[in-house]
């Protein structure tokens, strides 16, 4: 039996992550994922650390993190600055290799709408631009989220402008599960 944990913010917590683990587990795979919202990257590294017993010897963690270390709600600047997400994300891959993870795939932060008051698209896309190279020279996998959520923003985002819509949902789980299930037959 394959075990796949599932690590990330509410874009996973209420959107994509329970439909991934429902149609894997049907499929057989084991699957882990905590009850609450990861939040920060720095969070995902503790989660890490508390659920390590669980994370241990995994055939795939999945994971996302970036629409609160980008959130700006006091307007200097995101939560997490740029340094500090890059330092952060690596060691994560870093301490799940160290964990005997086998594959790892990293979903890139989602799109919000225009009118979202503290998180920006084009920060978005920055923090996805500059930390997709150096997770894939990681080896990890990039599950675009992006890309699916971009396509079509108003459908896309729900009307609290950040999570996915009831639309999205499928769409981002079916990839990511796709994604899941070609890491685990490797």
């Amino acid at each position: 039996m394959k075990k796949v944990i599932l690590l990330g913010d509410s874009i996973r917590l209420i959107g994509y992550g329970e439909p991934v683990a429902q149609m894997l587990r049907e499929e057989g795979y084991e699957v882990f994922q905590p009850d609450e919202n990861s939040r920060f990257c720095q969070f995902v590294l503790r989660q890490i650390f508390d659920k390590a017993d669980v994370i241990r010897g995994a055939d795939v963690v999945h994971f996302n993190a970036g629409e609160w270390d980008i959130c700006d709600l006091f307007g200097d600047g995101p939560f997490t600055d740029e340094p500090t997400y890059i330092r952060t994300m690596l060691r994560i891959v870093r301490v799940l290799k160290n964990l005997g993870v086998k594959h790892l795939i990293f979903a890139t932060t989602t799109p919000v709408r225009p009118e979202s008051t503290y998180n920006n698209n084009d920060v978005i896309r920055h923090y996805n631009d500059v930390i997709v190279p150096l997770l894939a020279a990681e080896g990890c996998v990039i599950n675009d989220l992006w890309s699916i959520v971009n396509a079509d923003i108003p459908r896309f985002v729900r009307d609290d402008t950040i999570h996915l819509s009831d639309e999205a949902i499928p769409l981002c789980a079916r990839q990511t599960a796709f994604l899941i299930r070609k890491a685990a037959e490797e």
